[in-house]
């Protein structure tokens, strides 16, 4: 069996569907599913067990007979806004390392999510070797909580069977609405063109002019391709990056938007005060790493994987 916290979130629902369609229906699912959308991601999947966040701790310690092969845990709080460092801890680091030490114990493959957060404003690069980690400067407490257990994970001489540490990038696609203002930027453009024919963008910041500001943007079905692959690979632990290896500016996928009649125009509105000091206005991926251990599936273009979106009417 398999399984997947965080199930009912944006890459946990959309892994497990992927399962569902390889025939894997064997599904043990950790969640809160209180929000009626994380509900709308999870109501359709193919499970085993569904098991409140709250209980999978006293759960594991019950289960001794499951045989469990692989935990994928993609719960986190992931709210970059969030400034409780102690509460930060507790969710992204010591909550992740009471699983790690399950996965020892029931000889089971642990892959977590990580976080590009961790590259902070990129002057490090954005490489996922190991000897560069402790390099790594994150700008605020979630990418730092996030740093602080890949560094713990790496110092570890007792680890699971196989392991990776699972630094995502801006993944974008279908079933992030519950994610609010910690959605990705395509889903704020389709959430603005419900009510208006206009793109906001953010203007001038960080050394930049108005929606250059650039992502690595990586479509949800590549983010789980390659989270699968590390499923079945199982011979070379560490951490990987998990993005398309290329930038893009705000305006570049704007105007994708408006070559398809799907907006009309693109507003930049001023840089909000409270995200200056933590915002990432520069990623991009280094993936030789995930290259070198046999992943050679080209990933998805911004241009095609906006027609697999529910897009708004055109303007």
């Amino acid at each position: 069996m398999i399984i997947i916290t965080g199930a009912a979130g944006f890459i946990g629902s959309n892994l497990a569907k992927k399962l569902n369609d390889i025939g894997r229906n064997d599904l043990i699912l950790v969640d809160d599913i209180n929000h009626p959308l994380k509900k709308d991601n999870i109501d359709q999947i193919k499970h085993h067990e569904l098991i409140g966040i709250n209980d999978f701790l006293s759960w594991i310690k019950k289960s001794k007979n499951q045989k469990i092969s692989s935990v994928f845990h993609l719960g986190a709080c992931s709210d970059t806004l969030e400034r409780n460092y102690k509460y930060l801890t507790q969710n992204n680091v010591v909550y992740s390392q009471k699983i790690w030490q399950y996965c020892i114990e029931a000889d089971a493959e642990f892959i977590y999510a990580s976080s590009a957060a961790t590259y902070g404003d990129g002057m490090n690069g954005f490489s996922d070797r190991h000897d560069l980690i402790t390099n790594l400067k994150p700008l605020n407490e979630y990418g730092q909580s996030k740093q602080d257990f890949d560094e713990w994970a790496l110092s570890q001489n007792n680890a699971p069977n196989f392991w990776a540490g699972l630094k995502y990038f801006n993944v974008y696609g279908p079933g992030e609405a519950h994610k609010g203002r910690m959605a990705s930027v395509v889903c704020h453009f389709l959430d603005q063109l419900k009510t208006s024919s206009e793109i906001k963008l953010f203007d001038s910041s960080h050394g930049v002019g108005p929606g250059e500001q650039k992502r690595d943007f990586v479509y949800i079905d590549d983010a789980i391709d390659m989270t699968l692959f590390m499923m079945n690979m199982k011979f070379k632990s560490g951490i990987y990056n998990i993005g398309s290896g290329t930038a893009s500016t705000f305006n570049e996928l704007a105007e994708i938007f408006l070559e398809e009649k799907l907006a009309k125009a693109i507003k930049y509105i001023p840089f909000p005060k409270d995200l200056i000091l933590n915002y990432q206005a520069y990623t991009c991926a280094d993936m030789d790493k995930l290259r070198s251990v046999g992943y050679n599936i080209e990933s998805t273009s911004l241009a095609v994987s906006y027609t697999h979106l529910t897009l708004p009417t055109k303007a």
